[in-house]
């Protein structure tokens, strides 16, 4: 159970209990709209994206800076905008970072599509943007964008991608990219190792499909794989080990049944040819959000476990692995009563969050003394 969590000024501590781990949540920033992920300068201070479409550099005493200069156009409307925000593995040599974003369709046209741009970080602003990838075809929604960046150890670049909602179908369609999982070059170069390459028709880009509206996704750093969390539509959340080539289901295997009148959707599995969830929620969605694995030894007893933010639950998951089995699943910060929508460790091994509302926060998580 929780204890007496309240948020006050900034740098508040909102002092908690779970288990016989105490817990503080060190505001540490606020005043950011809606934002959506955030990303670790080597200086101490934070790159956060905001979902209406601005990126801001938050200083070590947690002032908000002006928006970040030179992003391309972004169509920010409902669940689709400025989302997600990585480092190069090489940032310190080459200051690049990169970003995933609606965006909006040429010349007048309709709809959006999810794209990936890098550009060179020179104090406030992106110098040298490139588009390194698109998401085909574009689509008039403002739903399932996804979407998160994951460099994997091998320096390629893992897109995840969700199908737009009134596209279901096409995640079993390996000629776009809707409800896929891309894997692509830094530079945006395809893989010669992914594994639609050589598959006639297929979108090379593809690592793996049949996914919903994966809106996490971290690497296992013991194992090197890709582990993501996507939304079912009521229930049918679920967290997978993303491989090479595997197909998760949707929209004809899942745990998740039709808004409103609850009826089924596909089959629930298994069946053959389709990879089982590792965990799922039914018959509520917690709605998952970022999600990062614990490395670090600032938590005692939690190292190992994977933590998760969700949205519509509007707490933080922290679930207890062995290998890939959830051996235990507590459910933190409920007395926050917030959406939380993204949760990072940082490289001195802190756990961050980030609140989803219009005066978002930047919260630190650390044990009580």
């Amino acid at each position: 159970m929780l204890r007496g969590c309240a948020v006050g000024g900034l740098l508040a501590v909102i002092g908690c209990s779970v288990a016989a781990l105490e817990l503080k949540a060190v505001r540490v920033a606020h005043g950011l709209v809606h934002p959506w992920s955030l990303a670790f300068l080597p200086d101490g201070r934070f790159l956060v994206t905001e979902r209406p479409g601005r990126m801001r550099i938050v200083g070590k005493d947690g002032q908000v800076g002006e928006p970040v200069a030179g992003l391309p156009p972004i169509d920010a409307d409902r669940q689709c905008g400025l989302l997600d925000v990585a480092l190069d593995p090489k940032f310190g040599e080459n200051r690049l970072v990169y970003w995933s974003y609606a965006e909006p369709a040429a010349n007048g046209q309709s709809g959006n599509g999810v794209a990936v741009a890098r550009g060179r970080l020179d104090g406030q602003r992106l110098n040298q943007v490139q588009v390194i990838f698109r998401q085909l075809p574009k689509v008039k929604s403002s739903l399932h964008c996804g979407s998160r960046l994951v460099f994997a150890p091998d320096g390629k670049l893992f897109v995840t991608l969700g199908e737009r909602y009134s596209r279901k179908e096409d995640a079993q369609n390996p000629t776009n990219h809707l409800g896929k999982v891309v894997r692509i070059k830094p530079d945006g170069g395809v893989p010669q190792d992914n594994p639609m390459v050589h598959t006639a028709g297929a979108k090379p880009e593809i690592w793996s499909m049949g996914h919903r509206n994966v809106q996490g996704a971290a690497i296992n750093p013991w194992t090197g794989e890709l582990w993501a969390s996507e939304h079912g539509p009521q229930g049918g959340d679920e967290l997978n080990v993303v491989a090479a080539g595997r197909n998760y289901g949707w929209p004809l295997v899942t745990y998740g049944r039709n808004y409103v009148t609850g009826t089924r959707i596909g089959e629930e599995g298994p069946k053959p040819g389709f990879e089982m969830p590792l965990r799922h929620w039914v018959p509520s969605s917690v709605a998952p959000s970022g999600m990062a694995f614990l490395s670090s030894d600032r938590y005692p007893g939690w190292k190992g476990s994977l933590f998760l933010g969700t949205l519509r639950a509007q707490v933080l998951l922290r679930l207890e692995l062995d290998g890939r089995r959830v051996l235990k699943e507590e459910r933190l910060l409920r007395s926050l009563n917030e959406r939380i929508r993204d949760v990072r460790q940082s490289s001195n091994g802190w756990l961050y969050i980030l609140t989803d509302s219009a005066d978002g926060q930047l919260l630190r998580l650390e044990p009580s003394e």
